[in-house]
C-alpha cells in the first residue's frame, strides 16, 4: 500500500479522550490529530517521541491529520490506524501472499453475516465455497518479539469468534487473520492476562474449525504491507496450519 503523499514525521506530545492526541511539528507548533484505534495503545504511546500522521484534504474534517505510525517505548515501530488493517490484508491477499487464501474468484468486504448483527471484513467465494475473514490488528508487544492480541478487554473480538464459529456449522469456511503492524514482532498469542475470556473464546472457535494465521507489515512513510507470515502460539503450541 503506497502512501501519498508520504506519511509527515512529528513529535508524540499526548494521547486522550480515546481518539485525539497532540503531536509538535519540526517547527515547534502543536496541533490535535485524529488517533484511529479504539483499543488501549498498550506499549505503542512513547511520550516525545517520533511519530508519523496523513494528512486529509477533505475540508469538512475538524482534525485533518491522522496518526498512523508510532514509535514504541522499546524503540520498535507501530502501525496504530487500525483502519488500515482490512485494505492491507485484501492487497495481501490480491497479491497471492496469503497463499491459504487463494483460489477464489470473488473479494467481498463489509458484508452483513451471522446472528449479532455483524459484518465480516472479507468474504471470499467461489462455486464450491464461502470463507468468512475476519482481521485484528495487532500492535501490542512484550519487547521480545511476541505479539499480543487484544490490548484491552475485547466484547467485540469475542463476538467476532462466535460469528466465524457460526460460519463453520453452517458448513462454510472462517478465517482469523491477525494484521501485525509492529517491526519487531515475531510470533503471536491471545493476550490471556488481559482479556481471558478471548483467549477462551478463540481457544473454542480453533477446536471447532476456524483457521487462524498471522502477517506481519513493513512499516514506512511511503508505504505499508504485508510482507511475511508469522506463527500462532497458544499454550506453547503453533495453532496455524500449513497453508
Amino acid at each position: 500500500m503506497l502512501i501519498q503523499p508520504a506519511l509527515r514525521q512529528a513529535t508524540l506530545l499526548r494521547r486522550y479522550k480515546r481518539f485525539l492526541a497532540d503531536i509538535r511539528l519540526p517547527d515547534g507548533k502543536e496541533v490535535t490529530i485524529h488517533c484511529p484505534n479504539t483499543g488501549s495503545m498498550k506499549a505503542c504511546i512513547e511520550i516525545e517521541s517520533p511519530c508519523w500522521f496523513s494528512e486529509s484534504n477533505n475540508l469538512k474534517r475538524k482534525y485533518p491529520y491522522t496518526w498512523e505510525l508510532a514509535t514504541t517505548p522499546h524503540g520498535d515501530i507501530a502501525g496504530v490506524n487500525t483502519g488500515r488493517a482490512n485494505a492491507l490484508v485484501v492487497e495481501a491477499i490480491n497479491n497471492g501472499l496469503i497463499v491459504p487464501l487463494q483460489g477464489y474468484g470473488r473479494l467481498q468486504t463489509e458484508v452483513r453475516y451471522g446472528e449479532e448483527k455483524s459484518r465480516i471484513d472479507v468474504l471470499l467465494s467461489n462455486p464450491e465455497e464461502l470463507c468468512y475473514v475476519e482481521v485484528k490488528n495487532v500492535t501490542l508487544s512484550d519487547g521480545a518479539g511476541q505479539g499480543l492480541f487484544p490490548d484491552s478487554v475485547s466484547d467485540r473480538g469475542r463476538k467476532h469468534l462466535r460469528e466465524l464459529e457460526l460460519m463453520v456449522k453452517q458448513g462454510h469456511r472462517s478465517v482469523l487473520i491477525y494484521c501485525v503492524q509492529h517491526s519487531s514482532i515475531e510470533r503471536v498469542s491471545p493476550a490471556d492476562e488481559i482479556d481471558l475470556e478471548y483467549g477462551k473464546a478463540l481457544r473454542k472457535a480453533l477446536s471447532n474449525g476456524v483457521e487462524v494465521y498471522a502477517y506481519q507489515a513493513d512499516l514506512s512513510e511511503i508505504e505499508i504491507k504485508l510482507v511475511r507470515r508469522l506463527p500462532v502460539f497458544i499454550d506453547g503450541l503453533q495453532v496455524d496450519k500449513n497453508g
